[in-house]
């Protein structure tokens, strides 16, 4: 290793993993605080900002299986945050409307880690921008994850839909 990069590279890496561990424990003060995983709380959030949606739009917006947001959209029905509706004119779908009690907490929720950084980004000039996008760009060639999915990653403990963090393959 180059003796005039080594400091710095281990203050990339050190920085790499600050941010992971903000992610992480920003999934896990939501979970502690407010009894609510990553994607209960995504679940919310959506339905406070855009009202009423069908649990095939909230999946495609998660980025979760529909048989998944099934199992999120349970578990908020039985904590008494979410009601289903049957479409009278299509049965398959299903819309998905926040309660009383659930508008009050998705109300609440604070904003999460991806939203502070979109936010951050927007107010700096297009050229530090694209540079950050350059340099991350090359990060990820280098640990050879530049062509993996932006998706979430689900990571599952049986009957929970918790932890989703990094990114994922397709598949």
């Amino acid at each position: 290793m180059n003796p005039e990069n080594e400091i710095v590279i281990k203050e990339i890496v050190g920085a790499i993993r600050r941010m992971v561990r903000a992610v992480y424990l920003d999934t896990s003060k939501m979970s502690r605080q407010f009894g609510l995983t990553g994607a209960q709380s995504g679940v919310l959030r959506n339905l406070v900002q855009d009202g009423p949606l069908s649990s095939v739009e909230l999946s495609r917006r998660l980025h979760v299986t529909p048989s998944n947001i099934t199992g999120i959209i349970d578990r908020l029905e039985k904590k008494g945050f979410v009601s289903r509706t049957r479409n009278s004119g299509d049965r398959r779908i299903v819309t998905i409307a926040l309660t009383v009690d659930g508008e009050k907490l998705g109300r609440q929720l604070p904003d999460p880690v991806e939203s502070k950084l979109i936010s951050g980004l927007s107010d700096l000039e297009p050229l530090q921008v694209q540079n950050l996008r350059r340099a991350l760009d090359q990060l990820l060639n280098l640990i050879d994850a530049r062509y993996l999915s932006d998706m979430p990653l689900e990571i599952h403990s049986p009957g929970t839909d918790q932890g989703v963090i990094g990114g994922g393959e397709n598949g």
